[in-house]
C-alpha cells in the first residue's frame, strides 16, 4: 500500500525506462545482466534505479558484492511496474490495430515435448498473416511456464499436464490427449509383446524428468495410484537426453508417442494399457490478452479445427478466443 501511494504521488517524475530497469533487475537478480538485456551500461542502469529510489524514498533492492535481493517495497513496486509496462505496450498495439495491423512482440512458452501442433508450421502461418510482430520463444516445463503466464511474462503457452490436471489461473484449450507409451532400448524382449502393464515395469531402471515437475508427475502419479514403486536413476529436463539414455540401454521411460516418433531415437515402444495420459493445452491470459496473442490464438485454432483427428475441442476461456 505504501508503494502504491508513493507511485501515485510521484508518477510525474517517473520514466517508463526506469520501470523496465527495475523489472529486469528483479527478473535477473543482477544489475549486470539487466543492463545487458536493456542494452545500456551498468552504471547508467544503476544511476537510474538509484534516482528512482531517491524519488520514492524507498530502497527497491539490497545490493551486495555477491547478490541482489528485492526488498519488500521492491516486490510491491515490481508488480505495479509490470502492470504499467504491459498497459503501455497494449496501448501502442491497440492504436496500431485500429488500422487492422497487428504489431508488438509475441512471447510464447513451449514445453520441449509439444506434439499437438508443429510449432514452425504454426509460426509460419502466423508470420504470413501478421509480418510485423517479433516472436520470442521460451522453452521450459509446464509449471514454470504457467507461472510466467500468470505474471504477465508470457502471452501464450503450450503446456503438457497429466490427465485430470488443468492449467490454473489462466484460460486454456485442449489441443490433444495421448496415452503414454513404454519406451525400451531396441532389442528389448519386453517390447515384443506390443503391450505391457505398469507392474511389468516396476522393477526396471527409469530415466525421467526431474522430480516435482509436471512431466514427471504423469508417471509418478500412475505408479503411486497402482501401489507400485520404481527406481528413477536418471533425471533430465530434456526428452532427447532421456531417450538417449534409453537408446544406450541404461533405462526405460514413459513418454507421449509423438515425442518418441519425432525424436528419431533408436528405441522401441509398447502400449501401456494401464498407463497415464498426457493432455496438451494452449493457455493464455484470460483477463487482458494482447493483440498479438489474440491473433496467434486464431491461427492455432485454425490448425486444430482443420485437424479432425485431434478430437473434440475443449475451451475454458472466452468464446471469442
Amino acid at each position: 500500500m505504501i508503494v502504491t501511494s508513493v507511485m501515485k504521488g510521484h508518477h510525474e517524475g517517473m520514466e517508463l525506462q526506469q520501470l523496465r530497469y527495475v523489472v529486469e533487475v528483479a527478473d535477473t537478480s543482477s544489475f549486470t545482466r539487466a543492463a545487458e538485456r536493456c542494452f545500456v551500461t551498468q552504471s547508467a542502469l544503476s544511476h537510474q534505479i538509484a534516482a528512482l529510489e531517491r524519488e520514492l524514498g524507498r530502497r527497491l533492492f539490497v545490493r551486495s558484492s555477491r547478490s541482489v535481493r528485492v526488498t519488500e517495497a521492491g516486490e510491491a513496486f515490481v508488480g505495479h511496474a509490470r502492470t504499467a509496462l504491459r498497459a503501455t505496450e497494449q496501448a501502442k498495439e491497440d492504436a496500431v490495430a485500429v488500422g487492422g495491423v497487428v504489431s508488438g512482440t509475441l512471447r510464447i512458452g513451449i514445453i520441449p515435448t509439444v506434439t499437438a501442433v508443429d510449432i514452425p508450421t504454426v509460426l509460419g502461418a502466423y508470420r504470413a498473416a501478421h509480418p510485423l510482430p517479433r516472436v520470442e520463444l521460451q522453452v521450459g516445463n509446464s509449471d514454470v511456464l504457467m507461472t510466467r503466464l500468470r505474471r504477465g511474462e508470457l502471452d501464450v503457452a503450450l503446456l503438457g499436464l497429466r490427465d485430470g490436471l488443468e492449467p490454473v489461473g489462466v484460460a486454456s484449450r485442449v489441443l490433444s490427449r495421448d496415452q503414454l507409451v513404454a519406451v525400451f532400448p531396441r532389442g528389448d524382449v519386453r517390447a515384443q509383446a506390443g503391450s505391457v502393464a505398469l507392474a511389468d515395469l516396476a522393477g526396471l531402471t527409469f530415466a525421467d524428468f526431474p522430480a516435482g515437475t509436471s512431466g514427471r508427475a504423469q508417471s509418478d502419479t500412475a505408479f503411486a495410484s497402482a501401489g507400485l514403486t520404481r527406481d528413477v536413476a536418471f533425471e533430465a529436463d530434456s526428452a532427447t537426453l532421456i531417450l538417449g539414455l534409453v537408446a544406450a540401454g541404461l533405462a526405460v521411460t514413459l513418454l507421449a508417442p509423438g515425442t518418441v516418433a519425432r525424436s528419431g531415437a533408436d528405441v522401441v515402444t509398447a502400449e501401456l494399457h494401464d498407463g497415464p495420459a498426457r493432455v496438451e493445452y494452449l493457455a493464455w491470459d484470460a483477463s487482458a490478452p494482447r493483440t498479438v496473442a489474440t491473433a496467434f490464438l486464431a491461427v492455432v485454432g485454425g490448425f486444430v479445427s482443420a485437424n479432425a483427428e485431434a478430437g473434440p475441442e475443449e475451451d475454458s476461456g472466452p468464446a471469442s478466443l
